[in-house]
């Protein structure tokens, strides 16, 4: 009796199910990154996107004052500074766009508006992901912005 009770408890795997798993089990597996450096870490823009670093300031000031860590967060959550550390493999390829070509690359300090891009949250602050127009203008350097804290 109870081997009877026993089969019958057993659920029979939907045919879906099934075929979902065959199918989970035959993908190729994609080769896993070194997550050994932080860039590695960090999410790879698609399509027209750019990813940028938000501009950290310093913790002190050139009079001596030392900022507090959460006067900081919020300067660097209101940024409108950041550099570019990757762009997507379409970003600014629209001829029509962008006739003049790019507006920047990998390696400039761009100015962007305060709530463009997704944020994303990693260790020690946020990154962002914007859209390739949504980059107002470039910088030599960030800090001659005046960032309000």
């Amino acid at each position: 009796m109870t081997e009877q009770l026993s089969v019958s408890n057993q659920k029979e795997v939907p045919k879906h199910k099934a075929a979902l798993q065959e199918k989970y089990d035959k993908e190729p597996k994609r080769p896993k990154k070194d997550l050994t450096s932080e860039t590695a870490k960090l999410p790879i823009p698609t399509g027209w996107r750019l990813l940028v670093l938000p501009f950290k300031h310093k913790q002190k000031t050139k009079g001596g004052i030392i900022i507090t860590d959460d006067a900081l967060e919020r300067a660097q959550v209101a940024s409108t500074c950041g550099l570019v550390l990757s762009v997507g493999p379409q970003a600014y390829k629209d001829k029509e766009r962008y006739p003049e070509g790019p507006w920047c690359k990998k390696g400039n300090w761009v100015i962007f508006a305060r709530y463009a891009g997704s944020r994303i949250k990693i260790e020690g602050g946020e990154v962002r992901l914007l859209n390739d127009d949504e980059v107002l203008a470039t910088v030599d350097d960030p800090e001659e912005i005046f960032h309000e804290m």
